[in-house]
């Protein structure tokens, strides 16, 4: 379903205005910032991924014959605008935070350097890209972590929204720690595990529950998960269950991968009843897979119930985000290049809503972990020259509450700058990880936090502050459009 070319995937508003650019000749460098600013499902954090798409897009981007001709039949655009973009190509930079990284509100995510016309170009698509990946990326880390380490599995492909949303959701969800999917073209595009059972259609394609659990044993002994909630779980689906389990035991078949799967009812008590004949059975170690609806608060309430579940299918409420439907990230111009001066020219958003007021000039992110423990302590958005000495004292301030302050002494804390090149000079010099290697890093990324910052309810937030050089030049600046408006 999903072209190569994604050209067209794109406001019609960049396009008129990169037309206005072009009969009004400008070629000036800017700087655009892809950030968002509250993290969503009410959490402390978010998982940022798509890149590996967002350089797809930039790599396969050129206006075809056909893309042209379209354009032309709109009455919008001239033909000499419309020849500039039959030979158009990316030629910027684009730095970013890898997938699979700890994020948080206001920092830069993606940051675009390039001609004005080719940055408005790509913001559309860059946006749809990353705020899906990290919208699903960010729920499923939530869902994964509410399992606390045992498997969770995506399975929502059937109620994404679309064929894309599915493949994708299903890619970002695996970055973030599921044990494997259902979507098996995401499971060849991508390297990734899939997992399933079967429908209770299976079940009640046949005479009766067993001879149906029977015949699923023969054909796949070594992933023998049983579907028990089609008629009765405890009266008949378990019964029959075990009974199956009990003839390949006899029959000298190894009970590697095997057990029970719940898809309705009480999963607590469900569970409990059920792993209670399973273990009088012999058969105490199981699986026990719970499906219906679920998402990271159903999880952690039924673990406080000592439900005995140790799987979990995971489909609706991830795939979707249910309680969340948008990242809400944002793309802003945040400096023009000034050739006389060889210099950026920081540039600021103003709004009457604080917290929509953009940081200005030409920046780049670090990360301050504790050396002692490896968490993160905060995070510094500084402007792309200045630099962070781990053996020096550091003071770092709330950008809102500048009273709110705190002293890092040297030595105590390490420094990481989160974004990296990914274009130079319109070319790819980053090679991105396999979505398995970068579930491994986002584990490691995970484990940076505070447990305190990753429950559900009132999170500790972490403290993403601006540098002294940045909050002077964003004072200045709103000093000074405050005085053009007087």
């Amino acid at each position: 379903m999903r072209a190569d070319n994604l050209t067209l995937l794109t406001d019609l508003y960049e396009l008129t205005m990169m037309q206005g650019y072009f009969k009004n000749p400008s070629d000036q460098v800017v700087v655009f910032d892809m950030f968002y600013r509250t993290n969503p499902c009410g959490g402390a954090y978010a998982i940022c991924a798509g890149l590996q798409q967002v350089i797809e897009y930039i790599e396969n981007l050129t206006f075809t014959e056909e893309d042209i001709a379209y354009l032309r039949s709109l009455s919008l655009f001239e033909e000499d605008f419309l020849n500039y973009l039959s030979s158009f190509h990316f030629s910027g930079d684009i730095y970013a935070i890898p997938e699979g990284t700890v994020v948080f509100p206001r920092e830069p995510l993606v940051k675009v350097i390039a001609p004005i016309m080719e940055a408005q170009l790509v913001e559309t698509a860059i946006l749809n890209i990353v705020n899906h990946q990290s919208l699903i990326a960010t729920k499923a880390a939530r869902v994964c972590y509410a399992a606390r380490g045992e498997a969770v599995m995506e399975f929502g492909l059937r109620r994404a929204q679309g064929p894309d949303a599915g493949i994708f959701g299903a890619r970002a969800a695996m970055i973030a720690g599921c044990a494997g999917t259902s979507n098996v073209l995401t499971g060849k595009m991508f390297q990734v595990p899939v997992l399933g059972t079967h429908a209770h259609s299976w079940i009640m394609s046949f005479p009766d529950e067993y001879t149906a659990f029977k015949t699923y044993a023969r054909l796949y002994p070594n992933s023998c998960t049983l579907l028990v909630d089609t008629y009765d779980v405890l009266k008949s689906g378990v019964p029959n269950a075990i009974r199956v389990f009990e003839e390949m035991r006899e029959e000298g078949i190894p009970l590697t991968r095997y057990g029970i799967r719940i898809d309705s009812g009480d999963l607590a008590y469900l569970s409990k009843e059920a792993y209670k004949m399973l273990s009088a059975a012999g058969f105490d170690d199981a699986i026990i897979s719970a499906s219906s609806d679920l998402d990271e608060y159903l999880i952690e309430s039924l673990k406080a119930q000592d439900a005995k579940i140790n799987s979990w299918g995971v489909g609706t409420r991830l795939i979707t985000a249910n309680d969340n439907p948008a990242f809400g990230g944002v793309y802003k111009l945040a400096a023009v290049w000034d050739e006389e001066n060889e210099s950026f020219i920081p540039k600021i958003k103003l709004s009457e809503n604080t917290e929509k007021v953009t940081n200005p000039g030409n920046k780049t992110v670090y990360r301050i972990y504790s050396r002692s423990t490896g968490k993160i302590k905060a995070d510094l958005i500084c402007l792309a020259d200045e630099n962070l000495d781990p053996e020096e004292n550091m003071v770092i301030f709330d950008p809102v509450d500048t009273w709110k302050k705190t002293r890092i002494l040297g030595g105590t804390y390490d420094v990481k700058e989160l974004l990296i090149p990914v274009f130079q000079k319109g070319k790819c010099v980053y090679e991105s990880p396999s979505v398995m290697e970068l579930q491994a890093y986002c584990k490691k990324e995970q484990e940076t936090l505070w447990d305190e910052s990753r429950r559900f309810h009132n999170p500790h937030e972490v403290y993403v502050d601006l540098s002294q050089k940045l909050y002077d030049m964003k004072k200045d600046l709103l000093e000074e459009m405050s005085e053009k408006m007087l």
